[in-house]
């Protein structure tokens, strides 16, 4: 008999304790909004909790964890949680393919905070000398896209390289073991590799990739908790420009609940420096750019019009670092 796998046994809970909540809203205090959020374990909640952001809320929160973004979006999708967060091209795949949800808000960090990693001892040194080579990045985001788009700027076709599709756990194996020639990944998997993997960057996504990461609502909670959703996401705006503020402090706190070295992570966050963002006409035009091509490689399966892919009206009054 197959076992289900850990992520689907968390979504079955989810959406069984979501439809547990409507049966029950009669029996409690039915003014009591509830926002269902999903997070990643030193990811927003602890955010908003070490910036001192979570206090005096008018609504509760009922955070859910879980080990990557894919997992966040399926159960937005199957209406177990309100509100997430995920990569640019991870979240277009997703709408693409008919989910009920909406990105309303977001980051944006430093493009060069997505890059090709190679081994210290490699012989190869620039984008150029990646042709003929194994590469390996996550299939459909951030991973994917940076490889075809390095391999396009260098002059190369797609197919002149080829594609290992391993998330960063794998992917990191694999490079170590030599398995793999390069790997295109994110922070804080830079910082890490490059402080204590004895790894190097080869390539980056310098005007290439966006790096934005949205917030993202079902359409549901957009229309019944609106007032909650807008809160929460000007809480995680305040709290992100208190984090480039406070750049130490944040890397400590997040060790504490990560386990990952405190040098590594105030490498990464001085690096990236995550800034909230207003989706306004040049997100738009940025993201289409970056939708269209990643259509163009096959990441996405369709042409996406991302204006109707966001909500501009929960950041339209609101200051952001675009």
């Amino acid at each position: 008999m197959t076992t289900a796998s850990p992520t689907r046994r968390l979504l079955s809970t989810l959406i069984a304790t979501a439809f547990s909540a409507a049966l029950a809203t009669s029996a409690f205090a039915a003014d009591q909004i509830t926002l269902r959020v999903g997070d990643q374990k030193g990811g927003n909640r602890s955010l908003l909790e070490i910036s001192g952001l979570a206090k005096d809320l008018p609504y509760k929160i009922q955070w859910s964890e879980f080990p990557a973004a894919a997992p966040i979006l399926e159960a937005i999708n199957a209406g177990a949680l309100d509100v997430g967060y995920t990569g640019d091209l991870s979240f277009l795949t997703v709408y693409a393919n008919g989910a009920p949800i909406k990105a309303i808000g977001g980051t944006r960090s430093n493009a060069d905070t997505q890059a090709i990693l190679v081994r210290n001892d490699s012989p190869i040194k620039t984008a150029a000398d990646l042709k003929g080579k194994r590469l390996a990045g996550t299939r459909g985001g951030w991973g994917q896209f940076l490889i075809e788009a390095t391999l396009e700027k260098a002059g190369y076709k797609t197919s002149d390289a080829t594609f290992a599709p391993l998330g960063p756990v794998d992917a990191k194996i694999a490079l170590l073991a030599g398995s793999i020639d390069g790997w295109a990944v994110w922070e804080p998997y830079i910082s890490y590799a490059v402080l204590k993997d004895n790894a190097r960057v080869v390539a980056d996504g310098t005007g290439l990739t966006p790096t934005l990461t949205f917030i993202v609502a079902s359409e549901q909670a957009i229309a019944t908790k609106r007032e909650a959703v807008a809160d929460l996401l000007q809480r995680l705006n305040k709290a992100r420009n208190w984090s480039r503020e406070h750049v130490n402090e944040y890397a400590k706190n997040t060790a504490e609940l990560t386990k990952l070295p405190e040098d590594v992570l105030a490498r990464a966050y001085k690096a990236q420096d995550t800034r909230p963002i207003a989706i306004d006409d040049g997100v738009v035009k940025e993201f289409q750019e970056a939708s269209d091509r990643a259509t163009r490689y096959g990441i996405l399966s369709k042409q996406v019009d991302v204006s109707k892919a966001v909500d501009r009206s929960f950041t339209q009054a609101a200051p952001a670092s675009n």
